[in-house]
């Protein structure tokens, strides 16, 4: 009887494992990786993680709500790089301030439109606390102090309601920690670390899709699409860079086209000598490259790139989707393709009138960062009203947008399981000297798209 048994438990765990080897079960699947990106597909692991919806189990909901006539306002924390701290020299790419000063103008008018409307319940107006995001370096050693103080600041002496976060990775996890401490929902719309929110903190919320999604894209595009095979990686030394470009390279692998190298150059680089020297070694056989940095150094990158003679694809991520980006880059930019975190050519009633009210405030159309600043401000604001002023019911509000999908501006934000954006996302090529704008369908790939549960 026991051989018996031992034989049919063999035979379900073969079948358990071919099941595996032919398709993910979405009850498996880590938010939209492909069939053919999933780690472990052919074997079955000890343990997925990411796969059950996060929990806040402790306390806060039953606090009494403060009396709003003691109240001036309804504060909610925004901090981001607004100017630089440290001296000019140091090296830091002005991207990072830009951005952040584009955030700042998609939270203003979220808070603006809604003060227009009455306010918080139409008794008290929002109001954003601006906190400085020092995102220099100063002897290779980030300013976590100035930051967590700022965050420190707003929690317990502006007594905010929650928190809108920054751009740099680095400083955004000392940032979470913190308002972990606090108890404090957080939304984050510029960060796209993969493993901001793999931290697994229940407070934690990001509307944007992150570079995971963006290389899954790319990926598919490269190896489907343009048939490569061999691809390399010229990627800026920092955080940005190294997380950037992982699961990049670890979907090539799985793909059976593994990365040719990596090398890496400072940031604000436009000496490209020994990077170029590495590839020139492969250049009977590398066929693309990843050029992975911030819009000033990867358009240099591209400009000798070209000058050596590198008639190959050039792939980037959504940060070279600028205006100063074609610039430098000027003719060689041509063809170059780019990951991107929504459609902005999208012809959505919803994003149309935001870009119509967007351009007539401030003279220009919306970019990537202002328009998930945006949505995600205007997805606090309707959390607060629905929940009151109590920071846990504000979390749990929240989370409701994990069962029913927000439709904001940049499309609809469809969170996973760990309260980060799944939904669709586009590649961006450049023709004719702009960037034009593609669609998964009309690329004709499909990621697997995230099924509620």
């Amino acid at each position: 009887m026991r051989k018996v048994s031992l034989l049919w438990g063999g035979l379900l765990g073969v079948l358990a494992l071919t099941s595996l080897a032919w398709g993910i079960a979405d009850s498996l699947r880590y938010a939209n990786t492909p069939d053919d990106m999933v780690p472990y597909r052919k074997i079955e692991p000890y343990k997925r993680y990411f796969l059950v919806p996060l929990e806040y189990p402790g306390p806060g909901r039953e606090y009494p709500e403060p009396d709003p006539s003691t109240l001036e306002s309804v504060k909610i924390g925004y901090i981001g790089p607004l100017y630089r701290e440290v001296h000019p020299k140091v090296s830091v790419t002005p991207q990072y301030f830009e951005i952040g000063q584009n955030m700042l103008r998609g939270a203003q008018m979220a808070i603006d439109e809604a003060n227009a409307r009455g306010g918080w319940r139409g008794i008290l107006p929002y109001e954003l606390v601006l906190k400085n995001d020092p995102v220099e370096q100063v002897d290779d050693t980030w300013m976590w102090g100035p930051v967590g103080s700022n965050v420190v600041d707003l929690i317990w002496k502006d007594k905010v309601w929650a928190l809108f976060t920054t751009i740099s990775s680095e400083n955004s996890h000392i940032l979470i920690r913190i308002a972990l401490k606090a108890e404090l929902p957080i939304m984050g719309t510029a960060d796209t670390d993969p493993t901001f929110v793999e931290t697994k903190i229940p407070w934690l919320f990001r509307c944007i899709s992150d570079d995971r999604l963006q290389c899954y894209i790319l990926a598919k595009y490269a190896y489907e699409k343009l048939g490569l095979k061999h691809i390399a990686i010229i990627r800026v030394n920092d955080r940005y860079g190294r997380v950037g470009v992982k699961e990049f390279r670890e979907a090539s692998r799985r793909l059976g086209r593994p990365v040719l190298f990596e090398v890496r150059y400072p940031r604000m680089s436009t000496d490209f000598s020994a990077q170029l020297a590495r590839l020139e070694a492969a250049r009977n056989i590398v066929d693309g490259v990843l050029a992975w940095g911030n819009d000033y150094e990867t358009a240099h990158l591209v400009k000798k790139l070209r000058e050596r003679g590198f008639d190959i694809p050039i792939f980037c991520s959504d940060r070279v989707i600028t205006e100063r980006f074609l610039k430098i880059a000027g003719p060689a930019a041509e063809g170059v393709i780019a990951s991107c975190p929504w459609d902005p050519t999208s012809d959505d009633p919803v994003y149309l009138e935001f870009k119509k009210r967007y351009e007539e405030r401030y003279g220009v159309p919306p970019e990537t960062y202002a328009a998930h600043a945006y949505d995600g401000m205007n997805m606090l604001i309707q959390a607060i009203e629905k929940a009151g002023l109590n920071r846990a019911k504000i979390r749990d509000a929240l989370d409701e947008y994990r069962i029913h999908p927000y439709h904001g501006v940049t499309g609809m934000i469809i969170l996973n399981d760990i309260y980060t954006d799944v939904g669709p996302i586009s590649i961006a090529i450049v023709k004719n000297g702009k960037f034009e704008f593609y669609s998964e369908e009309e690329l004709g790939i499909h990621l697997c798209r995230y099924v509620k549960r």
